[in-house]
């Protein structure tokens, strides 16, 4: 099927792409990888009178280190995060997460940006920048404001976004020694999207092997990336064994959205909890 007519524009600049959102409001819609918006453009679930590719915006792409952070810019690509250095040592959790999304050519042309602009409830990345405690920069006509990741998504395919807003980058808190992240997913066979997919960074007390500091966020159980919070708990304070892992993932279920428990989908989440959380904790030491 064909998209219905619309307008393209492809600025090259942020301040370019800022004066088309002022300019179309409701009417516009950011492009970026396109895995997203071009399926739902042709089977006309999507109609956006004017599209605004972002790729031409070459400052929109890249990865660094700034002042306690690792940056990203938001058209980074998948391939991009997964081959990094940079995103290896600082942040491996998303280096493992992006290498697992799709195929070769979905990773070479998927942003991060994009993924987190649109808030599938089935992708990899939100329920990690949850883990990694990470923060979102995002420009407007009238400055720009930082998110956290926490409270960037409020339902499927919703965010806080604002329509004239746009996301320029991702920054990453750099950890401290003795930190370990990690990301276990079941994905769908055809799809590679998770069914389930948990992502863990864990931080050991300085002069012990317990657990001072989790965080466990979990995609595929709800409207939009969830926080296990009660898993985070049952494990601060604890040696991160093999019993007390498994222990504490049978927490996972609390989790889930509205109380519902689907059997199959909590037996997915636990095992990806314990294998999330188990190499989270091998990294650190």
């Amino acid at each position: 099927m064909y998209p219905a007519t619309f307008d393209y524009s492809a600025p090259a600049s942020v301040d370019d792409v800022l004066r088309l959102l002022t300019e179309y409001g409701d009417s516009a819609k950011l492009l970026a990888g396109g895995h997203s918006l071009l399926p739902l453009m042709k089977l006309r679930f999507a109609q956006p009178p004017h599209v605004v590719d972002l790729r031409r915006v070459t400052s929109l792409r890249g990865i660094r280190r700034e002042s306690g952070a690792l940056v990203i810019g938001a058209m980074t690509t998948y391939a991009e995060l997964a081959a990094s250095i940079d995103v290896r040592d600082a942040a491996p959790v998303l280096s493992e997460a992006a290498s697992e999304i799709g195929d070769p050519q979905v990773r070479n042309r998927g942003t991060i940006g994009g993924s987190l602009a649109h808030a599938d409830p089935a992708a990899d990345l939100p329920a990690v920048m949850l883990a990694l405690d990470a923060s979102l920069v995002a420009a407007s006509p009238g400055g720009r404001r930082t998110i956290r990741a926490d409270t960037l998504f409020v339902d499927m395919y919703t965010t806080c976004l604002a329509t004239n807003e746009l996301l320029t980058e991702i920054r990453i808190p750099v950890v401290p020694a003795r930190t370990g992240s990690a990301y276990a997913k079941h994905r769908h066979p055809a799809s590679r999207f998770a069914l389930v997919g948990v992502a863990a960074s864990l931080e050991l007390e300085r002069m012990s092997d317990r657990v001072q500091r989790l965080r466990v966020a979990v995609t595929g159980l709800g409207n939009k990336p969830l926080r296990a919070i009660a898993l985070e708990e049952a494990l601060v304070g604890k040696t991160p064994d093999e019993h007390t892992i498994s222990a504490a993932a049978l927490h996972i279920e609390s989790t889930m959205a509205n109380g519902s428990v689907d059997e199959y989908k909590a037996h997915l989440a636990r095992v990806c909890a314990e294998r999330a959380v188990r190499k989270a904790a091998e990294r650190a030491q």
